[in-house]
């Protein structure tokens, strides 16, 4: 067994998050739930959190961060996906800005934004899709016009998680018109108070409400708030998204319905078939477990894993699609409700093969590492 310092503080972690969410969960403080980093938002949690020092854990501590290893803030966001804690308000600024920022924002932009995140006060958004843009960024049409003060910005973003409780948005947009459609893209962190931003919820099915449209109309953005070089964005898209595709949620979103099938096959133990379907649902989650780790190793040498996390995102998808479709086969599939684990499981699984790129986005940028390899 592997006693490392790293293995042990993991392991210290893990303990402590266990606890934690313990706590809460026997205070009756929240109830755990299927896509609970997308869906389960309470503040006073993710602020909880940060005061434990378990928000922005590889940041650097002189903005406020952990300076702990991508290896030990996976122990930590595990066990948060496993409780089905409510990480909502915290996850995306954790996640995939604040490394953003830490990469390619300037020194003043890290100070403003850097220090928020870490501290559970800056809840972040995405401003990615759009209408006729979804995994196909490079399509975007929100355009981004500069001015005498910085940059006048008007368009249409959509499928915008916890956009109506956010205070910045993350912001990609055309500032160039070009013949090569990946150019002329610029990335920018905007304060959603901003006067010309306006928010519309979309219900889903069950009519809960995360996700919204959101309208940019001649909203004036600092020139400070340009992240990275105007124009060169699609290099760092690609490259942040390797952060939002590489992370544990892409395995556990669903880690309740697979604790509800473990309740199912002890209840039905001479099911063969059922306990072999459980059997490689559980190898298969020991695989991708493994692929999260190493995606979270490539990120402490310093490399942005882009096609381990699209690898890691597909498959996935997958898993999390066979432990709903194994659920069918049990009682828990014959009154299925919103609120259920099941139930839950079920809304959220149309968006598993879509937010953060289509399975045919994913399998081109496996297949240009096979070209090249």
């Amino acid at each position: 067994m592997d006693h490392s310092p790293t293995m042990d503080a993991c392991a210290a972690l893990r303990a402590q998050v266990r606890a934690l969410t313990a706590d809460w969960r026997a205070a009756g403080r929240y109830v755990p739930r299927s896509d609970s980093w997308l869906r389960s938002f309470d503040l006073d949690f993710s602020k909880e959190l940060a005061a434990r020092g378990l928000v922005a854990m590889t940041y650097p501590k002189e903005l406020g961060g952990g300076g702990r290893t991508h290896v030990e803030r996976l122990a930590v966001t595990e066990e948060l996906l496993r409780a089905g804690a409510p990480v909502a308000a915290h996850w995306i600024g954790d996640r995939q800005i604040g490394p953003a920022v830490l990469r390619h924002g300037t020194s003043e932009l890290q100070r403003q934004i850097v220090p928020r995140i870490a501290s559970g006060e800056a809840v972040f958004c995405l401003g990615m899709s759009e209408p006729e843009a979804g995994s196909d960024l490079a399509a975007v049409r929100t355009v981004a016009v500069r001015t005498e003060d910085g940059w006048r910005i008007n368009g249409h973003k959509i499928w915008t998680s916890q956009a109506h409780r956010a205070t910045h948005i993350y912001l990609l947009a055309r500032s160039e018109q070009t013949d090569n459609r990946h150019e002329g893209l610029t990335e920018f962190i905007v304060d959603m108070d901003s006067p010309g931003i306006s928010v519309t919820p979309i219900r889903d099915l069950s009519g809960e409400h995360h996700f919204n449209e959101v309208h940019f109309d001649d909203v004036m953005v600092p020139e400070g708030r340009v992240l990275g070089r105007q124009g060169g964005a699609w290099r760092q898209v690609v490259e942040q998204l390797s952060f939002e595709r590489g992370g544990a949620e892409r395995v556990l979103s669903s880690y309740p319905t697979l604790i509800a099938l473990l309740d199912q096959v002890a209840r039905r133990e001479q099911d063969r078939e059922l306990n072999a379907v459980l059997g490689s649902l559980i190898a298969g989650l020991a695989v991708l477990r493994r692929l999260c780790f190493d995606v979270a190793a490539a990120m402490d040498t310093g490399h942005a894993p882009v096609q381990q996390a699209a690898a890691l995102k597909y498959l996935g998808n997958t898993f999390e699609r066979d432990a709903i479709e194994a659920l069918r086969r049990t009682e828990l599939y014959r009154e299925p409700t919103p609120d259920s684990v099941f139930g839950q499981a079920l809304l959220a699984s149309p968006g598993f093969s879509l937010r953060g790129g289509s399975a045919e986005v994913l399998l081109s940028l496996i297949a240009r590492q096979e070209a090249r390899a």
